[in-house]
């Protein structure tokens, strides 16, 4: 058995920007609140901030550790990182802050995450009370980004980013070893930017970014060697919720069209446990309820070894 294979999920702190949060020990739930009329899979759901903020609240009511509120669509063919064309720090503001302001005050103590890439929208929200930033890109789409984290000693998701949404669709395809050693080279050079803006390793956890820049097998070419990652030496999140390729696969049961994202829940769940058993402290989800059930199921699994 070679070195990585035995690579196992192990306890570890996550310094956020005032508190301590306990990873590896059992799987924590990332409620998702999408703030974007475009989103893939629930964009305009909630139309004004209230809608928001009572969905946020359901989530942890049905099992959520911490909540993740992003404001710009990231789906394949957006413009998300093309300054000409992306939505506006300002306008990515007018909705975010608002949301997490209501959730803050709902729930004080709230471990609120930010899915952004925008120094100045970073800045903003660290400023009304998050906790973490989590960058899609990496590091790679705002030279301002890693200072801002730097100085405000937030806690930190650095996501490996293929390219650009608007790229995603016309991208070579990729073997499966060369998938994780994309996504552990681009990994890396994430960890060392934020190394050099002065960032501590203790606030990071590492994304490998399913369906950013990976196209349809390619991503479960990933998950079946997720572990590998965890040489890097800090704690994994996967986002695999509703993913486009999740839908893909199961075509065969939608007259040979891709699932629509509201069916792919079951999908969505069995590749949560898969990633959970690949070393996932963290898992990202819309459905917080049934996402914190598998996730017992997975804990009960890697306690049992």
């Amino acid at each position: 058995m070679t070195h990585t294979a035995q690579l196992a999920r192990s306890a570890a702190h996550w310094q956020l920007r005032s508190r301590t949060i306990q990873l590896g020990r059992r799987t924590l739930v990332m409620g998702i609140v999408n703030l974007t009329p475009d989103s893939f899979s629930d964009g305009g759901s909630f139309p004004t901030p209230q809608h928001a903020i009572d969905h946020a609240l359901r989530l942890l009511d049905e099992g959520a550790d911490l909540l993740d509120l992003g404001a710009e669509s990231t789906r394949p063919g957006s413009h998300a990182g093309d300054p000409n064309a992306a939505v506006t720090a300002a306008e990515e503001q007018s909705r975010l802050l608002p949301v997490l302001e209501g959730i803050l005050r709902a729930r004080p103590g709230t471990p609120v995450s930010i899915d952004t890439y925008k120094a100045a929208t970073a800045r903003a929200a660290l400023a009304t009370g998050a906790e973490i930033i989590n960058d899609v890109s990496g590091f790679t789409w705002d030279p301002d980004m890693p200072a801002v984290c730097a100085e405000s000693a937030c806690g930190l998701v650095l996501m490996h980013t293929r390219g650009r949404p608007d790229e995603w669709s016309t991208q070579s395809q990729l073997a499966p070893d060369a998938v994780l050693a994309s996504v552990r080279s681009g990994l890396s050079d994430s960890l060392a930017a934020a190394a050099r803006a002065g960032v501590d390793a203790d606030r990071i956890v590492l994304d490998p970014g399913y369906g950013f820049g990976k196209r349809g097998d390619e991503n479960y070419a990933l998950l079946a060697r997720q572990r590998d990652l965890l040489s890097l030496g800090r704690p994994l999140l996967a986002g695999l919720s509703r993913k486009s390729f999740l839908g893909q696969t199961l075509a065969e049961f939608h007259a040979g069209q891709p699932a629509p994202a509201t069916a792919r829940e079951a999908a969505s769940i069995a590749a949560l446990v898969a990633a959970i058993l690949h070393g996932a402290s963290i898992v990202r989800v819309h459905n917080a309820r049934p996402a914190a059930e598998a996730a017992r199921m997975a804990d009960a699994i890697l306690a049992s070894r």
